[in-house]
């Protein structure tokens, strides 16, 4: 059965790359600003927020493709509101000024459908702490991460410098990545997509 990744992060696919999965990638067409206002007019909650962005990515690319997709999507929640991806470097250190010496989770969550059908759908949550860093020491960790600070929620990476910024993670290490893997990897076994 064919296996298809509903999303552009790279993040998500290095993972499936390195599990051994045969897939293909194929971005999802939906306008996660429009979708996200609609949510939060709605009252929609973080973590309810978060599943219905996978479902609603998984589905736009299931419903025009053959096999399972997956879907996901993570938001960031501290103290009841959430943080998007940053827009700028100037919104980024803002962020990380704001989560600096607090702790926030990551809601973490993924979709697999078929057609029109939501098979299974999973959600983590984990939290991390970050440390009570100098603006010294943020100037430099910005300067060194560059841009790719722009393509997370939190403004880092924990997979590279941005695991400076931590005191402590608590969770599952690949659903900070982005990807619940091994509750996925399982269902994937289930369905006779991975090697069991």
């Amino acid at each position: 059965m064919n296996l298809v990744l509903a999303s552009a992060s790279a993040s998500r696919r290095r993972l499936l790359e390195a599990a051994g999965l045969s897939f293909e990638v194929d971005p999802p067409r939906v306008d996660e600003e429009v979708e996200k206002a609609r949510l939060r007019t709605g009252g929609a909650s973080p973590v309810e927020q978060a599943q219905a962005l996978a479902g609603f990515k998984s589905l736009s690319v299931s419903r025009r493709r053959d096999g399972l997709v997956i879907g996901a999507d993570q938001m960031l929640a501290i103290e009841g509101e959430t943080l998007d991806k940053p827009r700028d470097l100037d919104e980024a250190r803002a962020h990380l000024q704001r989560l600096r010496g607090r702790t926030h989770e990551l809601l973490t969550a993924i979709v697999v459908t078929r057609g029109d059908a939501i098979l299974w759908r999973h959600m983590e949550t984990p939290k991390l702490k970050m440390r009570a860093f100098s603006d010294d020491f943020l100037q430099t960790y910005l300067r060194q991460a560059g841009p790719s600070v722009l393509s997370s929620v939190g403004a880092y990476q924990l997979e590279s410098v941005g695991a400076q910024l931590f005191e402590r993670v608590e969770g599952d290490y690949f659903s900070v990545l982005g990807l619940p893997l091994l509750p996925l990897l399982s269902f994937l076994r289930e369905q006779g997509v991975a090697t069991a």
